[in-house]
């Protein structure tokens, strides 16, 4: 009887102690496959951005005559910043300017509706409201190469082409934010709080301004960013809304650079400024992204935790 319990009990501790040994194991393989999924998708998106900050320190000879990821024997950036701005008399900055007013309009703009039409969605029940929200989101799978030619016609009929307005107004909406307002704004703002808002007599309008809007800084934030980079970036809506070059915004006026530098003499020359004005494009992008990603921080951990 007591040789039997002996032999039970360290095979019963063997067997447990391999099941133990094997479960770190299994992780360590999961953790070491995950580290090198996020390494190579890292690598994947920065070195381009790599090669592109290296490319426009190189002067005309080094850029095509040395490695791509290496720098060249001369440090030319500044020379390069200086060909960029004075191109045509500056006209670089002036497409900077452009630029910041597109996105800068748009992206505040069609945060605060997608804000109010997704806290909308979420707090307050009313006839269509299931319809309305299945239309925005049939509206997300539109591709907007498809909705170009319509707003074309549309913006030409109202004699709006080749303004301003042709790239602010279509930017406003964003179908796409309204959907992730509508499900954020549904649990970050507690439908006690609003009770309590009515209850102390605060009408709708100031529930959302002074009580609401501050649960939803986050969201409001994603947005931002998204409707910001998207209007940044875009380059097919200005191409066909667009006819004078002092309306391009940065993307439409270095691909007329580029153009320019593959049809004429001198095109090495050029390209080397196509590059470096790509470079300055990015820069404010990354610079928004930083500041503002301290509100976007601070808010999720704001709401956190609840007393």
């Amino acid at each position: 009887m007591t040789a039997s319990i002996s032999t039970a009990g360290p095979t019963g501790s063997t067997g447990s102690t391999g099941s133990t040994a094997r479960r770190p194991r299994r992780r360590r393989q999961r953790s070491t496959v995950l580290s090198v999924l996020v390494w190579a998708l890292a690598l994947y998106f920065l070195l381009p951005l790599v090669w592109l900050a290296i490319a426009s320190t190189k002067d005309t000879g080094d850029l095509f005559s040395t490695f791509g990821l290496w720098f060249g024997d001369s440090f030319a950036l500044w020379d390069n910043i200086q060909g960029v701005f004075t191109y045509k008399d500056g006209i670089f900055g002036r497409w900077a300017l452009n630029t910041l007013l597109y996105a800068g309009v748009s992206a505040v703009g069609a945060s605060f509706l997608a804000t109010m039409a997704g806290y909308g969605f979420a707090k307050y029940g009313f006839r269509g409201s299931n319809l309305m929200f299945s239309i925005v989101l049939g509206a997300i799978m539109i591709p907007l190469t498809a909705l170009a030619l319509p707003t074309y016609l549309l913006f030409s009929s109202a004699g709006l082409t080749n303004t301003v307005w042709a790239i602010i107004v279509p930017s406003l909406v964003s179908p796409f934010g309204v959907f992730l307002m509508r499900v954020y704004s549904a649990d970050a703002v507690p439908d006690s709080l609003l009770e309590a808002a009515r209850v102390d007599g605060a009408g709708e309008f100031r529930t959302f301004f002074q009580v609401s809007l501050r649960l939803l800084v986050p969201g409001f934030i994603t947005v931002l960013l998204f409707a910001l980079v998207a209007t940044w970036n875009n380059y097919f809506l200005p191409l066909i809304m667009l006819n004078s070059s002092d309306l391009y915004p940065l993307t439409v006026g270095l691909a007329q650079m580029q153009s320019a530098s593959t049809s004429g003499g001198g095109g090495e020359v050029l390209f080397s400024t196509v590059i470096t004005g790509s470079f300055i494009s990015i820069v404010p992008l990354i610079v928004a992204f930083l500041f503002l990603q301290r509100y976007w921080q601070s808010g999720l951990s704001a709401g956190s935790v609840k007393g």
